[in-house]
């Protein structure tokens, strides 16, 4: 691959200003005041793809917002891959908290800030842009198509039923993700497996309307109180969820396979010192790693009633609200685990007030065989670069798609991201650095040639 890295040493500068470009523009895809803006990425995305040389460039539209395709086929004998990201971003609230504007890009100690940075336009443009190089230097292996997406944030409703409906168009022999993370910049490693989701919305109303909380406190429920409390009773001492039924079929992970992943790199000391913490926190008999991997959760994600204004308002609020997303592990099924939560917590709703359960978005959790030639591909492309073989990981995080991939395709994903935990995604000053932008282009070629050559 050595005219390809000829050409990537040799555009870097332009790489990296268009990937600032591709950061400005703020394709939110949960407000609907950034409608416009999310539709312009998709535009901006195709206008890159074919000007890196892909045919059959276009916008498929959705009910939502539009999948970007486009495909370069260069031998029909050859392997083909389907490459997978999304162009759409998270809010970038609370704005206080960024050092710099969330879609005004700035580069500080060798990392770019960003919202979108590392999830998923910097790892995106990696494709891109490594697709560009190959193609110039006449050395791509594979045929390729793409299939970017613009509403990942928001749970792929609609990316699902395209993937549904144009299963001829999407054939592929294996599906290329970059929306993970490595473990550290020396050391690579692959997710080989996946977290499922199970997204709610809760909402407990007391009063017909807003009280004194003077004149009623004490002998009106209040909602937020209410709330509270059925929120902490879906964890008991040990920090195990209460949800009768939830860990049934859960896919207990073998006394070997724990012994591997304790292995990983891991400094707890560190980890701590980065978040603020005092202490770790988790279910009891599992390690941290363990905890944020291989364990299905139960978190709010937000909560939010009564008055929240400047000064002091006395008041008993008629409604009270959550959000609560689970993460789920192989062998949970998303719906079931939202049936189960609504019954729970209908269940145990008190007398004196009213509880609704509204279900959001979902996915089942992933995993992928590491005797397969996917896995040998990334992982020697992987050797390659970093100069050592890379360590096979479990993220916490949830794709819901690729386990939907395998089931309508009947293909894996290989999960070949090169973030760090570190990177602040969905959070303030989310970042991406130069070193994993550009190692990322430089791996990606090697991908496509080992894949062709394993697949003899």
């Amino acid at each position: 691959m050595t005219k390809t890295q000829q050409y990537i040493d040799a555009n870097r500068d332009r790489f990296l200003a268009e990937l600032l470009d591709f950061l400005r523009i703020p394709s939110i895809s949960a407000d609907p005041a950034y409608a416009d803006s999310v539709r312009q990425t998709a535009v901006w995305v195709a206008d890159h793809l074919r000007k890196a040389g892909a045919d059959e460039v276009r916008l498929e539209e959705t009910a939502g917002f539009p999948i970007v395709y486009g495909e370069k086929m260069v031998d029909p004998n050859a392997p083909t891959v389907l490459v997978y990201g999304h162009y759409d971003v998270q809010p970038a609230d609370p704005l206080e908290l960024w050092d710099n504007p969330p879609f005004e890009p700035v580069i500080k100690d060798g990392l770019i800030f960003a919202r979108g940075a590392c999830d998923d336009k910097g790892q995106v443009f990696m494709h891109v842009k490594a697709f560009e190089a190959i193609l110039a230097s006449g050395e791509l292996a594979c045929n390729v198509k793409f299939m970017i997406e613009g509403e990942e944030e928001v749970g792929s409703d609609n990316l699902g039923l395209f993937v549904e409906s144009h299963k001829e168009l999407l054939k592929a022999d294996v599906i290329l993700i970059s929306d993970t993370a490595i473990i550290a910049n020396d050391t690579p490693s692959i997710d080989v497996g996946l977290r499922g989701l199970s997204y709610m919305e809760v909402a407990v109303q007391g009063p017909n309307r807003d009280l004194h909380s003077g004149v009623y406190g004490g002998a009106v429920a209040n909602p937020i109180n209410i709330l509270c409390q059925m929120i902490a009773s879906l964890h008991d001492e040990f920090n195990h969820i209460t949800i009768p039924g939830f860990y049934d079929g859960v896919l207990d992970v073998s006394a070997s396979d724990r012994a591997a992943m304790a292995q990983t790199p891991f400094d707890l000391d560190a980890y701590q010192k980065d978040l603020g913490i005092q202490a770790v926190h988790g279910e009891k008999g599992y390690s941290t790693i363990e905890r944020a991997s291989i364990r299905p959760t139960l978190d709010v994600n937000g909560i939010w009633g009564g008055y929240t204004g400047e000064g002091a308002k006395t008041v008993l609020p008629s409604m009270a609200y959550a959000k609560i997303s689970m993460r789920l592990v192989p062998n949970q099924k998303s719906d079931e685990i939202t049936k189960l939560f609504t019954e729970h917590f209908l269940s145990i709703a008190p007398k004196g007030v009213k509880v609704t359960v509204k279900a959001h978005h979902g996915g089942e959790a992933y995993l992928m065989p590491t005797d397969s030639i996917a896995f040998q591909a990334a992982s020697d492309a992987l050797a390659t670069t970093f100069g050592k073989q890379p360590v096979p990981t479990r993220g916490g995080g949830s794709i819901p798609i690729v386990a939907l991939f395998e089931k309508e395709l009947g293909v894996k994903s290989i999960l070949m991201g090169f973030g760090l935990d570190t990177d602040a995604i969905h959070s303030p000053n989310e970042h991406y650095g130069l070193f994993n932008f550009y190692k990322g282009i430089e791996t990606i070629p090697h991908f496509f040639a080992n894949y062709k050559e394993l697949s003899k």
